[in-house]
């Protein structure tokens, strides 16, 4: 009987000790959680040319701030090459209707550019500078899975008229208006930060 209570008693100290340097263990510095780690699904060419398009989409962007009409038709011409780059067969190893929804997007991007190309009138311009904007965001973001760097839907509620919005899209969360931009006729540069961010675009 003694050496059946000492056994039972030798066992709950050496559980007893075992729970305690376990604890302590468990309380000690914690080493620092790792970043978790984001797998492309594309290509590096693929995003890179998604990238290009980008840049050429900004740069027209910037052109219509600064009311330059020929270097919003330079760059225009640019971004439509940059369309025309984008390897979307490689969406192909998705699903068919993931590149034919692509393609759709791709195709409304193009004839809204091609049609900017065509105006002579800056506003006409800036419309159809809207109209790309529109079948970019969010439709062809989220066809291609876009995975570049983060960028910001902009919203001007006045872009053509007191009741007349339109969006844009920047890599930055300043508000630079390219609808009322530096040498707007009517209201000079006053409105050139007029606008609000209403969504952004990253890499999810």
């Amino acid at each position: 009987m003694k050496r059946l209570l000492f056994l039972l008693v030798a066992v709950l100290v050496a559980v007893s000790v075992y729970w305690f340097m376990l604890r302590k263990k468990e309380s000690g510095p914690r080493a620092p959680k790792q970043a978790a780690i984001v797998l492309k699904k594309h290509s590096e060419t693929f995003n890179k040319s998604v990238d290009k398009l980008v840049n050429d989409y900004l740069a027209i962007k910037n052109a219509f701030v600064e009311g330059d009409t020929a270097a919003a038709k330079k760059n225009t011409e640019a971004f439509i090459s940059a369309l025309d780059s984008i390897p979307l067969d490689e969406l192909k190893k998705d699903t068919a209707s993931i590149f034919e929804t692509a393609q759709a997007s791709v195709n409304d991007i193009r004839s809204n550019a091609q049609s900017l190309l065509k105006q002579t009138n800056i506003t006409e311009m800036r419309m159809d500078f809207s109209m790309v904007t529109e079948m970019m965001y969010p439709g062809f973001f989220k066809s291609i899975n876009y995975e570049g760097e983060k960028l910001y839907l902009q919203n001007c509620p006045m872009a053509f008229g007191d009741d007349k919005a339109a969006n844009w899209i920047s890599n930055s969360d300043e508000v630079v208006n390219p609808y009322l931009g530096k040498n707007d006729p009517k209201h000079k540069a006053t409105m050139l930060h007029c606008g609000e961010v209403k969504d952004s675009i990253f890499a999810k």
